[in-house]
């Protein structure tokens, strides 16, 4: 199974996120972590679970209504590339 690689820019992506769900909500903070991560958990034995991206070669996962995370499927790895609020204009 191919390792999941996690992008810089996704990392930074995800860590804004929880900070601004943090001062609001601790436990919900958590609670999306923990949502991310299990699906991306899932990701090296059905790298192509989720839906076509809006940009060629890309994946997306809606993994809550607010929020998803964008990946690219190699051979040699899964690269996640953003983590975004769904309000958040993209590509």
């Amino acid at each position: 199974m191919p390792p999941v690689i996690w992008t810089r820019r996704a990392r930074y992506d995800l860590g804004v996120i929880l900070d601004f769900i943090r001062h609001r909500s601790p436990s919900g903070a958590a609670r999306i972590n923990n949502l991310i991560r299990a699906s991306v958990g899932k990701l090296p034995a059905h790298p192509h679970l989720h839906r076509e991206g809006r940009e060629p070669g890309t994946r997306e996962a809606v993994v809550h209504p607010n929020y998803i995370y964008v990946y690219v499927v190699r051979e040699d790895a899964i690269h996640i590339l953003r983590v975004l609020h769904s309000r958040q204009q993209y590509p």
